[in-house]
């Protein structure tokens, strides 16, 4: 229970009983309104199963994360949150949540393609790669992309790293997730034997914090580290593949002993791309440079002369993995937008429409040839 007083004017005071959470005078600006009609301000540290706790001056209440705008999926109060909780009310006590600065958001895998809002209002989107198994550049490039469109600055951690034998072998693995992650800090760290962690902790020690990654990743390990005590717990992931069964099994946000607080989330067994063209982008940066000097400014850099995608792909300086990943996730991300923008959805089926008949006219040809 907190015994500091509430402050509900739109002046910030340092002293808050929310300023470890996150608090700040552009929090208290956005709460005015909210604090003139009696409500208290809270920030969403867990949600479970539709429910959450909320956090505010005077400790904790509890409450229903679809009250505000049930019908909305991306709108649901998820952990991170900055909520107006009205002191006095009945059990759905949550009346609205502050306009959020950031969103991490990936789709379900629902047929109905909706998205899924994992945490809000993060600085910093912490992914977690084990290097006690292969490296998959893919997943990461598609965590990167995600972390990138949700604004906040991505940061991959390859925990386990004691487990790698030599420090070049490490050093060459750190150097392809660089290559893989351009502008983005790659660290190696371990939580058994501390290395890293004093230079993780200084990075989260300002603002809010995400944790994310497969199961298995060594996420709950990696907060415990951060944390100073065995907070989360931590089960043991199978030597064959890997791979771990979901320690963390809910979204809970804990304040660090060096300053910052941290979501931790659950092991994301898939991670589908939510209208991210733009963090797609700044993952594959180079290729978006070069694309800008292509001849034509449509250029799909499949065939068409004047390619500069093309040619840095035939000169070696672009590897063909990237541009594949690049184009893959291109069009997976069209084709979830797709589903919900009807223009969109009729443009992708003219060039449908366009490819096919190109492939018979070509087919046509060929048997018109063969008969010569």
């Amino acid at each position: 229970m907190f015994n500091a007083s509430l402050n509900t004017s739109s002046s910030y005071d340092t002293q808050h009983a929310l300023a470890p959470y996150g608090w700040d005078e552009g929090w208290a600006a956005e709460f005015a309104p909210y604090a003139a009609q009696g409500l208290l301000p809270g920030r969403v540290v867990r949600v479970d199963r539709g429910r959450c706790d909320v956090l505010t001056a005077d400790g904790v209440v509890h409450g229903d994360t679809t009250y505000v705008t049930p019908h909305d999926p991306l709108r649901v109060i998820c952990t991170g949150d900055w909520a107006a909780v009205d002191p006095v009310g009945d059990p759905q006590f949550v009346r609205a949540y502050l306009p959020r600065r950031t969103a991490f958001v990936r789709s379900t895998s629902s047929t109905r393609s909706e998205g899924q809002i994992l945490a809000a209002n993060v600085d910093h989107a912490i992914i977690a790669v084990s290097l006690a198994v292969e490296l998959d550049l893919g997943r990461i490039e598609r965590f990167l992309a995600l972390a990138w469109e949700s604004g906040a600055q991505p940061l991959v951690v390859l925990t386990k790293s004691d487990l790698v034998p030599d420090a070049t072998g490490l050093s060459y693995l750190v150097e392809d997730v660089e290559t893989t992650a351009p502008g983005v800090q790659v660290l190696a760290v371990s939580s058994t034997t501390g290395d890293g962690i004093d230079v993780l902790t200084a990075v989260v020690s300002d603002g809010t914090s995400v944790l994310l990654g497969v199961s298995g990743a060594g996420k709950s390990t990696l907060a415990n580290a951060l944390l100073g005590e065995d907070v989360m717990d931590v089960q043991a992931t199978r030597e064959v593949d890997g791979k771990g069964r979901h320690t963390t099994t809910t979204r809970n946000l804990l304040v660090l002993p060096g300053g910052g607080v941290l979501i931790d989330t659950p092991g994301l067994r898939g991670v589908g791309l939510w209208d991210a063209e733009t963090g797609v982008g700044q993952v594959f940066s180079e290729i978006e440079e070069l694309a800008a000097q292509c001849r034509f400014h449509d250029c799909a850099h499949e065939s068409e002369p004047g390619c500069a995608v093309l040619a840095a792909l035939e000169e070696g300086s672009l590897p063909e993995r990237r541009l594949e990943s690049y184009r893959k996730l291109l069009r997976e991300n069209r084709r979830i937008v797709a589903k919900t923008d009807a223009r969109l959805r009729a443009e992708m089926g003219r060039e449908w429409r366009l490819k096919s008949a190109e492939g018979r006219a070509n087919f046509a040809a060929k048997r018109a040839g063969g008969r010569l």
